[in-house]
């Protein structure tokens, strides 16, 4: 069966046009280089070169061949170089989802964006999913990374969950509310609101959070007539419906009638974690890194 070799020793004697000048740039004895040639001529049943005195000339099989030889090269020198980008974490697909009040913006973008201009290789394909939709597709294998918000109640085995940056809760209220104009509030005057974000007793994330800092302060939040733990939030409040705690970032998504006022009291802040499994490849690892830099 023919050799990547032999076809490479061939490819060389047609271009440098001699087995002394071939065999010297490919750093071997021009004895071995001839052997090679002959074998492969054997193997194709056919002369390859006339030798003459001067210098090696194609036969016509050997003209013929010559094209199909740098093709199959070209195309076994492409195939090393994607295994070899593919290994390193430089090309391939990655799936990648956030929960709905980790939105894309700000620095979130501009690394997903930082990223993904310097891997051209790579691409990407986005959804929003809840955080425990997310550790589901991570642990079954659907999904390559998640971006959610801490606590997270559930675990599953071979997900890892890590913190990747912390930013600031505000209360954020309708246009026209009470305390719209405050340049800050504490949590315990918010114990006669109604909020529309109250906590699933299994789910974790940003509600869970809101619903521990108000229990710090002295109450329960009340539930408004109308909840919701996505982004429609955004669109509640500007109705009216109540309040929320939530992160600065979702700021960049809000309409622009609703209003955000900090908080007084310590400890008002929400994580951002990632979530991968534990033995991603590569590809993963390397955006991870990218990220967290």
């Amino acid at each position: 069966m023919t050799s990547t070799r032999q076809l490479r020793y061939f490819v060389e004697i047609a271009d440098s046009g001699s087995f002394s000048a071939a065999a010297e740039r490919l750093f071997i004895a021009q004895s071995a280089l001839s052997r090679q040639i002959k074998e492969l001529e054997s193997q194709l049943d056919t002369l390859l070169f006339e030798r003459t005195a001067r210098q090696p000339r194609l036969t016509a099989a050997g003209a013929a061949f010559l094209p199909r030889a740098r093709h199959l090269l070209q195309d076994l020198e492409k195939a090393e170089r994607l295994a070899r980008e593919v290994g390193q974490g430089l090309r391939g697909s990655l799936r990648l989802s956030h929960s709905s009040t980790v939105p894309l913006t700000g620095v979130l973008l501009a690394r997903l964006s930082g990223y993904l201009h310097a891997h051209e290789g790579v691409q990407m394909e986005i959804a929003q999913q809840s955080s425990e939709a997310q550790l589901e597709e991570l642990a079954e294998g659907r999904l390559e990374v998640g971006l959610l918000r801490l606590p997270v109640l559930r675990q599953h085995e071979g997900v890892e969950v890590t913190p990747l940056f912390e930013e600031p809760l505000l209360l954020a209220l309708p246009e026209g509310h009470r305390l719209a104009g405050e340049a800050c509030v504490e949590l315990r005057q918010l114990r006669d609101e109604l909020f529309i974000s109250i906590p699933h007793r299994q789910r974790g994330g940003l509600s869970y959070l809101s619903a521990q800092l108000c229990m710090q302060a002295g109450f329960f939040p009340k539930a408004a007539r109308v909840v919701s733990r996505k982004t429609t939030q955004l669109q509640l409040i500007q109705a009216g419906f109540g309040v929320a705690l939530l992160p600065a970032s979702m700021g960049d998504i809000a309409p622009a009638s609703v209003r955000w006022v900090p908080l007084a009291d310590a400890g008002c802040v929400s994580t951002v974690a990632l979530a991968s499994r534990r033995d991603a490849g590569a590809l993963v690892r390397q955006f991870i890194e990218h990220l967290r830099a």
